[in-house]
């Protein structure tokens, strides 16, 4: 399994961005991937996660500015996986990294996707990209 980022660069606080990861060499059509971010001599902290359905759910910290999608190619068992980033602030700079977790698609309580349960299954057992840098200066 290979995931790998691009797309990050340095910005104007307020900017916007559009990161990107290739996911490939995946054998299950079901999944669960997310954006993590790691601030400067800060922990790594998801933002963003979404199935192999599309259900998204995201942390309060990019609620309304951020937005994570996916492009399938299903059969191929490739996926780009997207996280659009607007209104940046300059807490926002750090390594942004892609993790998916192929044992199946989003765990749910209820009808509800567990955020913090699919965070730990992708830190426990997903695969992960390099990251990408993104910049955001005033």
């Amino acid at each position: 399994v290979q995931l790998v980022e691009s797309g990050g660069g340095s910005v104007q606080a307020g900017g916007s961005l559009r990161l990107s990861c290739a996911a490939s060499g995946y054998t299950s059509d079901t999944y669960c991937m997310g954006w993590f971010h790691q601030a400067p001599e800060k922990a790594r902290e998801a933002i963003a996660i979404i199935d192999s359905g599309g259900s998204t759910l995201y942390a309060d910290s990019a609620k309304g500015r951020f937005t994570i999608s996916q492009d399938i190619s299903r059969g191929n068992f490739k996926n780009t996986l997207y996280l659009q980033m607007t209104s940046l602030k300059l807490e926002d700079t750090g390594m942004y990294y892609c993790a998916a977790d192929f044992r199946g698609s989003c765990m749910r309580v209820g009808e509800e996707i567990s955020f913090m349960a699919n965070v730990h299954g992708m830190r426990m057992n997903g695969y992960w990209g390099q990251g990408t840098q993104v910049t955001v200066s005033s």
